[in-house]
């Protein structure tokens, strides 16, 4: 079987798609990091809502701190809140990647498609 030798062009466009691709899971990662995050956080909100004590516990590391509900509802609100926001910048940077993916791609084919006709030459 005959190794296919690719123009400068199409290494290059190769490169960068994987770069992307190696981007793009980093950010799809991320983006379940914090979507979990925010499921917890609702959960947490959900039960001090439900909660009637005035002074509930939270985690901080390996410990419990007796803490106010209203304090801990607004630390928590405000975490959500920041995820939130974190979760918007993340979408946009994969739509930029998937978009810059797409072109790159087409810049690959255009590469093999004048590869292909100077080896048929």
């Amino acid at each position: 079987m005959a190794e296919i030798k690719l123009t400068a062009e199409a290494q290059q466009a190769l490169i960068e798609l994987q770069a992307f691709q190696q981007q793009l899971q980093t950010v799809l990662i991320q983006r379940e990091t914090l979507n979990l995050q925010n499921t917890e956080i609702d959960k947490a909100l959900e039960e001090l809502k439900k909660s009637k004590e005035e002074e509930v516990f939270k985690a901080v590391g390996p410990i419990l701190i007796k803490s106010a509900k209203e304090e801990l509802e607004k630390e928590l609100t405000e975490k959500k809140e920041t995820t939130e926001l974190r979760l918007k910048s993340l979408k946009k940077q994969e739509d930029r990647l998937k978009e810059r993916m797409k072109e790159t791609q087409e810049k690959f084919e255009e590469a093999m498609k004048s590869q292909e006709k100077i080896m048929a030459e």
